[in-house]
């Protein structure tokens, strides 16, 4: 569907068609659809721009990602369709795993975004094994890569399914998300939540990551030490309410 960027709309359309794109490409789940309309009704409210609550997120997260031992990258249908591209540069950036990880079962999708993951040069993309599990889960998403999320200190997670951050809590690994909703499971449980579109929001996280990069690990300290993520979503909320 070609959108005329003239549309007042333009962005969230276009945005729209790329989960469209990634379910006929059989990247995305159809249930990654209704997912997706959530989202945009959230952001809706928020004004369709990054604030301030989430540019601190932003920061706090590219500092914790930097000073991970391990960071770990998980991808579901959705994230690849909407930043695939950019997971690989962060991939690359932190040379961290990326692992895929669905709520809906399907190899074939595993694969597919596998090879979507690849086309854009990505190096570590694993698949979950079934004889690798985290505890306190009893979806297919418990199901992780040994040299992965397993190993993981921090696990980015964009997108997130609820019952998966806290598990992944629960199982002394940081969790960095995704989600437009602050009220939502995933972004209750997290370890730091950026309530912000991902499309806007992963190209800071990037620029973000450039730059802390070439800090010493007390200055990287400094900025997770202050962070906040309770008063983060409290003012998240306080937006959405406006």
């Amino acid at each position: 569907m070609k959108i005329p960027k003239t549309h007042p709309r333009y962005q969230s359309l276009k945005t729209r068609e790329q989960i469209v794109v990634g379910v006929k490409n059989g990247i995305t789940s159809i249930h990654g659809l209704l997912a997706h309309g959530r989202g945009e009704a959230f952001d809706y409210l928020l004004g369709e721009k990054t604030h301030t609550f989430g540019k601190k997120a932003i920061e706090a997260s590219a500092a914790l990602l930097v000073s991970s031992r391990y960071p770990a990258i998980s991808v579901n249908g959705n994230a690849c369709a909407l930043i695939g591209k950019e997971l690989v540069e962060l991939s690359g950036l932190l040379n961290c795993p990326l692992e895929i990880n669905i709520f809906h079962s399907s190899k074939t999708r595993e694969k597919n975004i596998r090879k979507y993951l690849e086309r854009y040069g990505a190096k570590q993309v694993f698949l979950p094994q079934k004889t690798c599990s985290i505890l306190h889960l009893g979806s297919n998403r418990k199901y992780v890569n040994k040299n992965g999320i397993y190993k993981a200190d921090t696990v980015f997670v964009p997108l997130e399914d609820g019952d998966r951050a806290k598990a992944l809590i629960k199982n002394g690994k940081k969790v960095i998300t995704i989600d437009l909703n602050p009220l939502s499971r995933t972004s209750q449980a997290a370890t730091i939540t950026i309530v912000d579109n991902i499309i806007r929001s992963m190209p800071l996280l990037i620029t973000y990551i450039k730059i802390l990069k070439t800090k010493d690990a007390n200055f990287l300290a400094s900025i997770i030490s202050v962070y906040n993520n309770k008063n983060i979503l409290r003012n998240a909320e306080k937006a959405l309410r406006t």
